[in-house]
């Protein structure tokens, strides 16, 4: 009879179902990207189901948009900046970073290589386009204080985010906004380098470029403890095995397989965080009183109030 009942309770141990992955949305900020990487990686890894997650990347129809519809319960993680988490905060969205998936800038000011434009100096009297108003002509005119010039020394130009085709085309002499692991790729398989001038090395403090973001009332959720642990491993994936990472993240998206991402993602992954957990909070801090300094808020908030590392 014993052995009849372990019989019996291992067929149906053997037949029952698993229990389903807890389904998670993410927001992201742009379509897939070699930022995304890790997301991708982790997938084709399996990392997310050894942490029983179902996860479900969401490109938006308007990159700004992310924010207000995590904020809306209609996803459970949004990817967005540092510099804008606090701009979302001070519009009151109830959201908190919780994790960095790219830990360094990678905004720049660019110009073409072969151009007028050898230091920012050289930007006097000239024409500069950009993309986003407000930060991004906040991060130039920090820049430029850095060489005795102000904002009133340039023309700027909203180029509604062609920056790549008005630099070719010779409509601006320098764009603001463009990022180093993208767009200078893009001007280098055109045959025009680029040169790139850093906010980190002129006067803008350093910061996360890329984060996550949640609820503020949804930070007990275990997911998203768990989803760290599943990015950290693809990041250190990556950071081990870049080639192979790369033949999972185009078999994943076949339509990225060409020498454009490929050179965008050999700039970027090197720059993924490693810790997507960890926190600075002196770094927030500090990039908090940047942004008050500079009018774009009010206050600088606590970093507790928008910023935290789970544990």
């Amino acid at each position: 009879m014993l052995r009849l009942c372990l019989a019996l309770a291992l067929f149906f141990s053997a037949v029952a179902p698993a229990a389903a992955a807890d389904k998670l949305t993410l927001l992201l900020d742009w379509f897939v990207n070699p930022e995304h990487a890790p997301l991708v990686v982790a997938q084709e890894k399996g990392y997310f189901a050894e942490q029983n997650l179902d996860v479900t990347l969401v490109p938006p129809s308007d990159p700004s948009a992310p924010p207000r519809l995590l904020a809306a319960g209609q996803g459970d993680i949004a990817i967005t900046y540092q510099p804008n988490l606090y701009l979302q905060v001070a519009e009151g969205l109830p959201v908190v970073r919780f994790g960095t998936l790219v830990d360094t800038p990678l905004n720049t000011v660019m110009a073409l290589e072969n151009g007028p434009i050898r230091t920012l100096a050289d930007l006097k009297g000239k024409t500069v386009g950009y993309s986003i108003g407000g930060f991004e002509d906040i991060l130039l005119k920090r820049m430029l204080e850095t060489v005795g010039l102000s904002l009133s020394d340039v023309r700027l130009v909203d180029v509604n985010f062609a920056l790549t085709p008005a630099l070719l085309a010779g409509r601006v002499d320098a764009v603001v906004g463009a990022y180093r692991n993208f767009e200078a790729t893009e001007l280098a398989l055109q045959g025009k380098p680029a040169r790139a001038f850093y906010p980190e090395e002129h006067g803008v403090p350093p910061f996360d470029e890329v984060i996550f973001i949640a609820r503020k009332d949804e930070l007990q959720d275990d997911r998203l403890r768990r989803f760290l642990a599943a990015v950290e491993k693809a990041d250190l994936f990556i950071a081990n095995h870049p080639d192979e990472a790369f033949a999972l993240f185009t078999k994943s998206h076949p339509d990225l397989a060409n020498e454009l991402n490929r050179r965008a993602y050999a700039d970027t992954w090197p720059r993924l965080s490693k810790s997507p957990a960890g926190l600075d909070v002196a770094r927030y801090e500090r990039f908090g009183q940047f942004m008050k300094d500079e009018g774009l808020i009010k206050q600088a908030p606590p970093v507790a109030d928008y910023a935290v590392a789970l544990h």
